[in-house]
Formats: structure tokens, sequence, C-alpha cells
């Protein structure tokens, strides 16, 4: 008898599931449902599209040849039936059912399956507020989303995005390209929390003021106020008009199918899988934003909705709903995003994340050009390293510049899988050409740093602890080991300016009975100069991580 595979969902996971099983068991019969009108679009270029970046929406649903992936398409390509605007409504497994709903007539039915894929996704976390049924409120999710926003978003008009993590600032650049006055409200004390540290999140922040576009953290959303339509938005720290709100506060796995078909779930809801993407029936799969997935750093199940990782266990779930045997190991959190004109990459743990899970941690920050510093275009990144003291092995990196951070960030994310360390990184063979990279590729530097911080032969600290050293009145010296002309530009205030050449001879100009820390513009002369401290018997000296290239809070101008 002919197999019967049936896919709820629709959208990554579940397209990329049906495609495959039908591809590894031709002759099985393979049918999709899915409660929408669109199928087979890449969410992720909906700020794109609002942008005008991406011109036309049916480019969010086409493949790159240009052809639109709708019914037909997988009807006549793909040999997959798919029924749209049909949701699921219930499943018995005793009897291999599916019961759905025909949302336009309202008429009831049930499919019979052999196998089943649960593909259903996930929601928008929307609050139960005061305000909320207003009309320019919207969330970013779906191709009627998009229409929406693409709609409202019109220039010299105010837009509000609730939410600073990936989808809420790509939203806000979308709308500050189209000359919109933008605000951005984020709960917690950063932008882009649990995915990059304070220092790292705060120098995207930073881009974010300097372009214009207005920052509200540790400011809570209590409701909205208009007539008919918004006009403005309710935080704990005051009222902010506007013409349009976006909501991107996260997202919630649709799980309550398998809820109500007596399968297990796991964190946050999600459904529970194996590394086959077997749920608790053996002959129910799950993949996408409705399931969980093991984190390969911890060990431990996380809920991390990533339109990648949905591909990738659409895949694993087709061939094994078809009789085929393939794994899916886990994630390791691995992000990135354009804001503006500075990039961010993330993978692994943060520190906070990796201090957490009870490892002693070393970190680095290290910021370089993103090419040999002589070709025409380099522009600066920073990274972040993240290690376990003991062992040197890679916990995470973050990456946050108007350079290439990307294949730094797939490099990291290479390394950590596979538990390199940080000597093993000092050793990669990486592509050296001056218009890609400088000889020592801006990885391998830092993880040459990490090295000598594990060694103890270098101790450095964070611009985090420098600041609250100054906040605190803590008696210490910071010293500044630039040239008066880089000085003269920029300086952070309260520091003492020797230049590095000048050190050695200025050596009894400085205390030895206090902590000295010194800096320079990536903090390599800093570096240096706490060796030539050392050397002279200083007994606590450290460098500054990342210079003042990284210090991301104030700074000064020196007069004269």
């Amino acid at each position: 008898m002919q197999e019967r595979i049936v896919v709820i969902g629709a959208n990554a996971a579940g397209a990329k599931a049906a495609a495959k099983a039908k591809r590894i068991n031709p002759s099985a019969q393979v049918t999709v449902v899915d409660r929408g009108s669109f199928i087979s679009y890449g969410a992720c270029g909906i700020p794109y599209y609002i942008s005008d970046t991406v011109a036309d929406v049916k480019d969010l649903m086409s493949t790159p040849v240009g052809v639109v992936r709708d019914v037909p398409f997988f009807r006549k390509v793909k040999g997959v039936e798919v029924l749209i605007r049909t949701e699921a409504i219930g499943v018995e497994r005793q009897k291999k059912l599916v019961h759905l709903v025909e949302l336009e007539s309202g008429r009831t039915f049930t499919l019979p399956y052999d196998t089943l894929i649960l593909a259903t996704g996930s929601s928008p976390l929307v609050p139960p507020l005061s305000g909320l049924d207003l009309s320019g409120i919207v969330t970013v999710k779906s191709i009627e989303d998009a229409q929406r926003l693409k709609e409202l978003a019109q220039p010299g008009k105010r837009a509000c995005v609730v939410g600073g993590g990936l989808i809420g600032l790509e939203t806000a650049e979308a709308f500050q390209m189209k000359g919109m006055e933008v605000t951005v409200v984020e709960m917690r004390e950063q932008l882009l929390p649990g995915l990059f540290d304070p220092e790292m999140a705060y120098l995207v922040e930073k881009k974010l003021r300097q372009s214009g576009v207005e920052v509200h953290t540790s400011c809570s959303l209590t409701g909205f106020t208009g007539k008919g339509s918004v006009a403005s938005v309710l935080t704990s720290t005051g009222e902010i008009p506007t013409d349009l709100v976006v909501l991107s506060l996260g997202v919630k796995p649709n799980g309550e199918l398998a809820q109500g078909a007596g399968l297990e779930t796991g964190v946050k809801g999600a459904i529970a899988v194996d590394d086959h993407m077997r749920t608790s029936d053996p002959d129910i799969y799950a993949c996408g934003d409705c399931c969980e997935c093991t984190h390969l750093v911890t060990g431990k199940k996380v809920y991390l909705p990533l339109g990648s990782t949905a591909n990738k266990q659409g895949r694993v779930a087709g061939i094994n709903a078809a009789g085929g045997d393939a794994r899916f190991q886990g994630v390791i959190g691995t992000g990135i995003i354009r804001v503006l004109s500075i990039n961010a990459g993330r993978t692994g743990l943060t520190e906070a994340q990796a201090r957490a899970e009870g490892y002693e941690v070393a970190t680095v920050l290290s910021p370089a050009p993103d090419r040999a510093h002589f070709f025409p275009g380099a522009k600066p990144i920073a990274l972040k390293l993240v290690a376990d003291r003991g062992t040197g092995r890679l916990l995470g990196l973050q990456a946050v510049g108007e350079g290439a951070v990307d294949k730094r960030v797939d490099a990291a994310a290479t390394a950590i899988t596979f538990r390199a360390t940080a000597e093993q990184i000092s050793q990669l063979d990486l592509a050296y050409a001056p218009p890609y990279s400088a000889a020592m590729d801006n990885l391998i530097v830092a993880a040459d740093i990490l090295k000598n911080k594990i060694s103890g032969e270098a101790r450095g600290i964070s611009p985090m602890e420098v600041k609250r050293k100054l906040d605190e009145g803590e008696d210490f010296v910071l010293l500044d080991v630039r040239s008066p002309a880089e000085h003269a530009e920029v300086a952070i205030e309260g520091a003492k300016l020797i230049p590095l050449g000048m050190l050695r001879e200025k050596l009894d100009t400085l205390p030895k009975d206090k902590e000295i820390v010194t800096f320079c513009k990536i903090s390599l002369r800093g570096y240096e100069a706490q060796k030539i401290l050392d050397a002279a018997g200083f007994p606590r000296t450290s460098f500054m991580d990342g210079g003042i290239l990284t210090w991301p809070y104030q700074l000064i101008r020196p007069q004269g």
C-alpha cells in the first residue's frame, strides 16, 4: 500500500520535510496542510521588504530562479499536495487520523497518515495590554504582516519597535531606511539580551543612537493609547508618541496540537524530540520552530527558533519519515544581524551564560581591521572570545563592527562544534590575502591573546570593569599609552597620558602602590605597556581589553 505522509505546516521546516520525504520515497503520498494563504516563504526577509531592499513580496516566496513556491509549484515540481487555509484541529494517534477544518467553508474532515510530521511553527508573543486592539500595532511574522508594514512605513511618520532582539532591530533599520522617526524599547538593560554580553551590545546601541534612533532600555511596555489607531506607547518610564508600533517580543512554539494529542513537550512548551526529530510517538516527527533541540556546548535542551535550524531539522524529519536514517545533532545558537552600517554576529555561549553553566571562564576583547589595514575598504571589527580557563576550549564568540564579522563567526562556530581549544584555533590555516584579512586573521590574534591570558602572561580587564572602577572612585591609574595626536582626538576622562615610547623614561612618575590599567586604541600597545611595567617591578598591572575602540561609554575631546 502507498505510504501516506502528512505534514502539518508549509513553511521552512514543513516544506523542506515534505519535499525531502518525496525525494527519498517517490511512491509515497505526501500531503501538506497549512492554515495560511501563503506557503514556503522567507519570513526572515520581511524587514528587507519593508525597507525596499527586496522589491517584490513574491521574492520572499520564490526559488533562486524566480519561481513562486505556491500550491501548483509543489504539486507539479515536487509531487506534493498542499491544502492551504486548512487548519489541523486534532490528532487521533490510535487511529492515525488528523482532524482538519477548511477555514473558508467551515467544513471538517479527516486525513489518514502512516507517518505524521508536525511543523506547526511559532507565534509572536503578544502581551494582554490595554489598547492592543488599536490599528497600527503589528507583529513581524507573516506575509500579511509584511504587506501591512510596507503600507504603514511612510517617510516622516513615527515608529516604535518594542523589543530589541534580532527581528526588532532589523525592523528598526528598515524604518530608518524609509525615513521614519524610530524608537526602540527594550525592557532588559541592554539590546540583544541573551545574545550578546553588555559591552558588545552597547556597541550596537551606540551606532543606533548615532544614526538618530532613540533607544530606551530598562523600559517595560504597559499599554497603548489612541482613538481608533495607536497614538502613543505607554511604558514604565513615560509615554512615547508614535504612528506605528511593531511588537517584536519573541515567539512561542505552537505546541497546542501536539499537547492535545498527548505528545511530550519540553522547554517553553516546545515539542520534545530526539536526534531523529522523532516525538514521544514513533510515528510522529516534529521540526522547526515548534520543537526543542539540544545545545551542543551544554548538552541541555533549548528552544532556539531560527530559519536555518528549521530547514536542517525539516530535512532530517523528511528523510526519517520516508524510511531513511538521519540525525540532527543540535545547535550552538549561531546568529547574525546587520543594523544600519554595523554587523553583529555570535555563536556558542556568552560570558554570562558560560558563568551560569559553572565554567571558570577566560575572555578576550580584540578589535582590529577586518582585512589588511593598508587595503582600501578595511573596516573595524571587535571580537569577544569566551573560553573554559581550565582547558582552553572555546565556548563562544561575539563579533561586532562595520567590517566582515560573518566569516569569523562561522569559523568559530565550526571550532566550537568540534570542541577546539585556543591553541588549536591559533594554528588554523585560514585564507589570507590583503583584500580578505590581515596575515594573522582577527580570530587567530584573539586566540593568541586568549592563550596569553590563560597562561598568565597577559592580564586584561573589561571596559565595563574599568568604568565601574571610575564610577566608584577607586584609587587606581588608568594609563593611556597612545600618541599625543591620538589623545587630542578622543580620550577617556580621568586617564593619564604617557605615550608608549616614553614609558620607560617616565616610570618614576607612576606609583608602585596602586593598580595600573593600561590601554591604547586596540590595547596591543596597552599589553606592551603592561609587560614593561611588569619588568620594572610594578606589582598590580593589567590592560583594558579592546582598548578605546571597544569603549562603549562617553568619550571626551581634551582641551588645548
